[in-house]
């Protein structure tokens, strides 16, 4: 199969190196969003249970609570932020480390000396750009994939135990994979291929409950996320003569509404719906920085603009990186003068 760039010396080798390990460390890019969730949840429950490893996830930084369901109670899970000594710990004991949804040992930020350090095979399965290929014994990367969790699918499908039977995989693994690929996608709205929807058609096929995935997703949020999201719309959201339409989450605001970790996600996206918005940008107050999330149109680089203003990458039409105060901007409240430069500069 080559579908995706998986082909078959890479699917051998990756499976030589699942037989030959018994300690699987797997990990993601701190702040894990779904994808990066329920890719590395898949790949713990399939070690764990089709080939019975010591297999666990250790993170740079706790799931936010919206996202949280989507690590499932037989997937062990260790967290820098809560457990750094017992993640140290782990990472030194393992023989073979995973990582997914990152192009190398930088995103995972705390845990990055770590895992640099370890002499366990190393194995990147990932949809970025840039992979650090001369880190890893095997890869699989390429941007042409709605997620991670998507790519994970098609490689583990692969494997002599599943053998292109997709109700092979353990139940928690088939559900993590459909919803980390459905939150990357935005619920099929963005960066979808004909491979996405054949594996959404074969993993509902084989037992997975959609529904149930979607009302945990988007029909459980708390009262606090729905305010603030209209509140940053109407009161926030800036858009210039240019077409780019930006949204500055302060401190401030974020406080007033109680907002926690996570629960702006999908903002965003929103104002793409606007006809003469080519591209979107949000910042989120954090500690001496913004967190910074683009989305654009097709026809306009979000990855260009996170690359060139934001420290950052990602895909063609959705990136992100980091504004930092005083290195990138004096303060704070010299963000939106940046935003607006950078319209200028993008979207000429």
């Amino acid at each position: 199969m080559e579908l995706y760039g998986i082909d078959k010396d890479s699917v051998q080798r990756l499976d030589a190196i699942f037989q030959g390990a018994a300690t699987v460390t797997v990990t993601a890019h701190s702040h894990p969003d779904g994808d990066a969730l329920g890719s590395v949840s898949g790949l713990v429950s399939y070690l764990r249970e089709n080939r019975g490893k010591d297999a666990v996830a250790v993170l740079p930084d706790s799931p936010a609570a919206t996202v949280r369901f989507i690590v499932p109670d037989s997937v062990p899970l260790l967290c820098h932020d809560t457990d750094p000594e017992a993640c140290f710990r782990r990472i030194g004991e393992s023989d073979l480390v995973v990582l997914l949804d990152a192009n190398g040992f930088s995103r995972t930020e705390g845990l990055k000396d770590a895992f640099e350090a370890s002499e366990a095979p190393k194995v990147l399965i990932d949809h970025h750009v840039g992979p650090e290929r001369e880190r890893f014994q095997v890869v699989f990367s390429t941007p042409d994939v709605s997620s991670a969790s998507e790519l994970l699918y098609y490689v583990l499908k692969e494997l002599p135990d599943i053998g292109g039977d997709a109700s092979r995989l353990p139940s928690d693994a088939a559900r993590a994979l459909l919803t980390g690929m459905t939150t990357d996608t935005n619920n099929f709205a963005n960066s979808v291929y004909p491979g996405t929807f054949e594996m959404a058609a074969e993993l509902i096929a084989a037992g997975v409950d959609r529904d149930d995935v979607l009302a945990k997703l988007y029909n459980r949020y708390r009262e606090n996320r729905v305010r603030v999201m209209g509140y940053l719309q109407n009161e926030a959201m800036r858009i210039t003569p240019e077409g780019l339409a930006y949204i500055i989450a302060t401190r401030d605001i974020l406080d007033r509404f109680g907002v926690e970790e996570g629960e702006t996600e999908g903002l965003v996206n929103i104002p793409l719906s606007i006809d003469r918005v080519k591209m979107s940008i949000l910042l989120k107050q954090d500690k001496g920085h913004f967190r910074v999330s683009i989305r654009s149109k097709k026809g306009w680089s979000a990855r260009l603009a996170a690359n060139a203003r934001f420290h950052g990458g990602g895909h063609e039409n959705a990136a992100g990186g980091k504004l930092w105060y005083p290195d990138d901007i004096a303060a704070p409240e010299d963000a939106a003068a940046y935003l607006e430069q950078v319209s200028r500069d993008f979207l000429k």
